[in-house]
């Protein structure tokens, strides 16, 4: 039997419900939640987050101010960029696209973004509460989209065994901390992983998070498990987006799969959302 393919769109629509309310509470006091995006190039997988985003905060009354920056900007300009949106009382979020121009501190520009403003949990304080479990700042968007996923399609997490492929501050330590969170047994490969089709293959959960085509094939899945595939890479041959797993393999295979694109990503800008709307009404408190 061919794979169920998971879509993001109902559950982006579902989380979406209490939101509608929480804007218009906050429109009552005259606040219009707002987002600050900062994107540096024309990466595709950036443009195709940034669409989703975009689309997901214009249906739901939350503002966006985009900043486009140039692949040549240097880590003092973005920095200064942040600092100003961090003054901004109209400013609620910030976000930007990793990763940075080769060369920049990564982590030194990060932490520049007011703890308050963090809506992707990229900050130390943030990546530190997830670390520790605790409830306070914002976990990273996409980490958050991947146990909503399995909830919103029922797949109890709980004693299950999951699999991480990548190991990146971004997505892939994220991911596994929340599964680990959600009581799963949580294995994290990676490029050195000894035997990894072997070890993908024992997971009752996979997630995908490597950002290169075809990291996951065939010989990687078993019968009966779950894969969402958070990559997003363009393939030049077929000229479209895909994930990181062979995806025509997978759903000859597998029980459930992550669309790509069509999938996670609708997740991970409503989970954006719903970030903002929180930052706007906790600096509305202050």
């Amino acid at each position: 039997m061919p794979a169920e393919v998971w879509k993001g769109a109902p559950v982006a629509e579902a989380l979406s419900e209490n939101l509608k309310t929480r804007i218009a509470a906050l429109a009552g006091k005259g606040v219009v939640p707002c987002l600050g995006m900062i994107r540096i190039g024309e990466r595709p997988g950036d443009l195709s987050y940034e669409r989703s985003a975009t689309k997901r905060c214009d249906s739901l009354g939350i503002a966006i101010e985009k900043h486009v920056l140039p692949a040549g900007v240097t880590e003092d300009e973005l920095i200064c960029l942040i600092k100003r949106m961090n003054a901004d009382s109209a400013i609620h979020g910030i976000l930007f696209f990793r990763p940075l121009p080769e060369g920049m501190d990564v982590r030194k520009v990060c932490d520049v973004i007011a703890p308050e403003k963090d809506v992707d949990g990229i900050t130390s304080r943030s990546m530190a509460a997830v670390y520790a479990g605790e409830e306070h700042g914002f976990f990273p968007c996409t980490a958050q989209a991947v146990i909503e996923m399995l909830r919103y399609y029922d797949f109890p997490i709980r004693g299950k065994r999951a699999v991480v492929v990548g190991r990146s501050l971004v997505t892939g330590r994220p991911a596994a901390l929340l599964l680990l969170r959600e009581h799963a047994t949580v294995t994290v490969c990676h490029t050195r992983t000894a035997d990894l089709k072997a070890v993908t293959r024992e997971a009752d959960i996979l997630v995908t998070a490597t950002g290169h085509i075809n990291t996951v094939t065939a010989a990687h899945m078993r019968p009966g498990q779950i894969v969402i595939d958070i990559g997003i890479n363009y393939d030049e041959v077929r000229q479209k987006l895909c994930g990181d797993v062979d995806h025509e393999a997978a759903e000859q295979i597998v029980r459930a799969i992550s669309a790509v694109p069509g999938g996670i990503g609708a997740v991970t800008s409503t989970i954006l959302a719903s970030h903002v709307v929180e930052a706007a009404e906790n600096l509305t408190e202050t």
